[in-house]
């Protein structure tokens, strides 16, 4: 049995847990998380001694990463978080020996491709199993958009497909989301689809109807 770190890094939150990986490479075990605002802390090793502050142990040297923004080159920036993280550091940053590093929705889009069917919950929509082939979107709103893909198209099984695609330009497709669009865009120049699918896309939505609709509001 193997112990690791498995860390979650988004852009409001850092969520760290130990997990224990059997010799098949399967999660045995995975411990609550942790959480932690990432603006209460500077960086990653920050938090990651923050983590196991909190635990009074030794931390595993091994770690499995998650984090909110495109994993290339050799620093990694974060969509809407300042954190840096830069992967040719981490062993010596972190104390690991060992560790990967990936794109949030690239690791939900695993855990999609490996979890039973009921490890699902329906929420809207057709009330139908997942397909055996063909693509899968993995879409998930928080501080920005996550969007991942499972692609398999020849029955060989499941691929995962990292995207950014949550930076494409909104499209609005009546006379409200023009006004949502013409909000946002007053705001911040182009407009993406995560200015509007995400938590504080609620609050520009918000006030882009409450002036549509001549209503004062508290802003946020």
């Amino acid at each position: 049995m193997t112990e690791l770190v498995a860390a979650d890094i988004g852009g409001t939150h850092a969520r760290f847990a130990l997990a224990r990986i059997d010799a098949a490479g399967h999660v045995a075990a995975l411990d609550e998380p942790v959480v932690m605002r990432c603006a209460d802390h500077a960086s990653l090793q920050m938090a990651w001694e923050a983590f196991g502050a909190a635990l009074a142990r030794p931390l595993p040297r091994a770690a499995a990463i998650a984090v909110a923004g495109p994993v290339v080159g050799d620093e990694l920036k974060l969509t809407n978080n300042p954190w840096v993280i830069r992967p040719a550091l981490v062993p010596e940053k972190l104390g690991v020996d060992a560790h990967v590093l990936v794109n949030d929705f690239e690791a939900v889009a695993h855990a999609v491709a490996a979890c039973p069917a009921d490890a699902f919950r329906h929420i809207c929509g057709p009330d139908r199993p997942l397909p055996a082939r063909g693509t899968i979107s993995v879409v998930g709103p928080g501080t920005g958009l996550g969007v991942g893909l499972l692609v398999n198209m020849d029955g060989m099984g499941w691929q995962v497909v990292p995207t950014e695609g949550s930076h494409g330009d909104f499209s609005p497709t009546d006379a409200i989301d023009d006004a949502i669009l013409r909000h946002c865009r007053k705001r911040f120049g182009r407009v993406s689809a995560e200015r509007v699918v995400s938590g504080p896309g609620l609050a520009e939505i918000h006030a882009a109807l409450a002036a549509l609709e001549g209503r004062a509001i508290q802003p946020m």
